[in-house]
Order: structure tokens, then C-alpha cells, then sequence
């Protein structure tokens, strides 16, 4: 028994580095001085990588954080080593539209530049709500994201060339948007997969509304990535998701290439509202090219969160 132990982790091991091989990495070298990036979710995961990465080009680094301890410690692991001293953070809690405009006034009073912005944070599949009655999962990571990203345009639009970089999840394949239920929060998985198509639609029509005007749009999949998501779940079943994760899923420096790639990369801005998988553009099943449902989400959403 103890023999085929041994050879089951062995082939495990072996199979996952050679997956994990087969990653590609950001090559584009290009620097970032006098830039401006913010980052969602910043404090940890792929978003703490990708702070990394970008204030390590130079960037001035914000991360948009709910907890200022968890951000205040996150900030100062990124200037070690990013070494870099241009990193901060700024309270924003994306389950709470208020909190959400807030940030935004504040930031346009500190803040001269915006050069890219990337909607980052998300929240697993838990049947909760949001300060403001959405299901989390749909008002983090699509309505949170929705009005930052509106408030924030007029600036992005000054500081042309700029970039919004929205991650989603190759899951959105699994599930459709029900407009007669956008607010869906009933099997958790299923509720996150709407909120990931949701991010594709909304990545789609910020390029559709900003084309000839300097911004671009990027939905990335960073790959299935070792981050924290499992904390909001119990003792058990966390310890399940991270046998899992250690198993299967890839750390999350590797998951940050991609969001990097669509951030600093030429190649990439000539795919305005494309979506990204393994730093390169890759194709979304025929229901998620839909444009005339990317419009209609958004201007279902511009009314969720009375910017219409």
C-alpha cells in the first residue's frame, strides 16, 4: 500500500509540474515611472503579485483595500520587494456603494493620474449580501467594480493611454445572465459564475464606451491560483480547498503574469475588450460575445447602482 501511495503522489507531482511549465510568463520589459495603477484587493493574492510586479516597473502603486491593517502590512512587504517606496493604500469597501463613492471623491482630490486600473477583488461563492441588499458575490465583483470603474473613467480618459483590467474566471462558461434575477444568490458556485460573466460582458462594453477615446479593456483569467479565497468558508471544507489547491492550482505570482501582461503589454492593446487566458488572447463561447446583452447589463446596472 505504502509503495502505491508513493507512485499516485509521484504521478500527481509530476503531472502538475509539467502543467505548470506550460505557463507563460510577461517577457514585455516595458517601465511604468510617472504612472499611476490601482488595484483592487490589493492585500494579498494575485492582486498583492501584480502590486508587486507594477510598482516594481516603477508604478505608483494604490491598493484599494476593505481592512487598513491587512493593506498597511501588504503595503509594506510590497516595497521590500518591489523596492520600491511609491506604494500605498486606500480604504475601499466594494459591498458598499457609499464606500465605493467615497473613494472615488477622495481619490480625484489626491490623485492627478490614473493609468491603470485593476478591478481585482472578488468574493467566492457564499450566499451573503452587501451593505447595500445585492448578493456578494454580484455586488463585489461585478456591481462594486461597475461604479468604481464609471467614476473613475473621466480620469482614466485625461490620462490617455489607460487601461481597465477586470479578472474573471473561465467558470462564466457554466452559467448564463438572468435579467429576470441578476441578483441570483442562491447555489453558491452558480451565483459566482454569473458574477464572472458578468465581469466579461462589463470588460466588453467599458471598450464599446470608450473606443477613439484612449481606454482600453482587458478581462483576464488568471488561472485557478492558490490565493486566500478559502477563508471565508469553515474549518473543513477550507482545509479540503487547500489540499485541492496544493494539488492542482498554480501560485499566485504565476496567476498575476497574465493581469501584468494586459497591463504593460503592446501586444495586448491591439485586443480592446478581449479576454485573456495564459498571457495571450484566447476565445469566449459564442453566448459570451454577445454585445447586445453587454449593453443591456450595463444599462441594467447604471440603474442598480443610480448612476442613471
Amino acid at each position: 500500500m505504502y509503495f502505491l501511495y508513493t507512485f499516485i503522489a509521484s504521478f500527481c507531482a509530476f503531472f502538475i509540474m509539467k502543467w505548470m511549465k506550460k505557463r507563460r510568463h510577461c517577457t514585455d520589459l516595458k517601465r511604468l515611472d510617472g504612472k499611476t495603477v490601482v488595484i483592487t484587493g490589493g492585500n494579498s493574492g494575485i492582486g498583492k503579485e501584480s502590486a508587486v510586479a507594477l510598482a516594481a516597473r516603477g508604478a505608483r502603486v494604490i491598493l484599494a483595500c476593505r481592512d487598513p491593517d491587512k493593506a498597511e502590512k501588504a503595503v509594506r512587504e510590497i516595497k521590500v520587494r518591489s523596492r520600491s517606496l511609491n506604494v500605498l493604500h486606500m480604504e475601499l469597501d466594494l459591498a458598499n456603494l457609499r464606500s465605493v463613492g467615497e473613494f472615488c471623491k477622495s481619490f480625484l482630490q489626491r490623485e492627478k493620474r490614473l493609468d491603470i486600473l485593476i478591478n481585482n477583488a472578488a468574493m467566492p461563492g457564499v450566499l451573503q449580501w452587501t451593505d447595500d441588499n445585492f448578493s456578494m458575490c454580484f455586488g463585489v465583483n461585478h456591481l462594486g467594480h461597475f461604479l468604481l470603474t464609471n467614476l473613475l473613467l473621466p480620469r482614466l480618459k485625461e490620462c490617455a493611454p489607460s487601461r481597465v483590467v477586470t479578472l474573471t474566471c473561465a467558470s462564466y462558461k457554466f452559467q448564463k445572465l438572468d435579467f429576470q434575477d441578476l441578483n441570483y444568490n442562491l447555489l453558491p458556485f452558480f451565483t459566482y459564475c454569473r458574477s464572472k460573466l458578468a465581469n466579461i460582458y462589463f470588460s466588453q462594453e467599458v471598450a464599446r464606451v470608450t473606443e477613439g477615446k484612449g481606454v482600453t479593456s482587458y478581462a483576464v483569467h488568471p488561472g485557478f491560483v492558490q490565493s486566500e479565497w478559502v477563508c471565508h468558508y469553515s474549518v473543513l471544507l477550507r482545509l479540503l480547498l487547500q489540499v485541492l489547491m496544493w494539488m492542482f492550482f498554480v501560485p499566485c505570482e504565476v496567476g498575476a503574469q497574465t493581469v501584468v501582461y494586459c497591463a504593460v503589454s503592446d501586444e495586448a492593446a491591439k485586443h480592446n475588450g478581449g479576454y485573456f487566458v495564459d498571457c495571450r488572447a484566447a476565445t469566449l463561447r459564442p453566448f459570451a460575445r454577445d454585445a447586445g446583452v453587454a449593453k443591456k447589463l450595463w444599462e441594467a446596472s447604471e440603474r442598480l447602482v443610480k448612476l442613471a
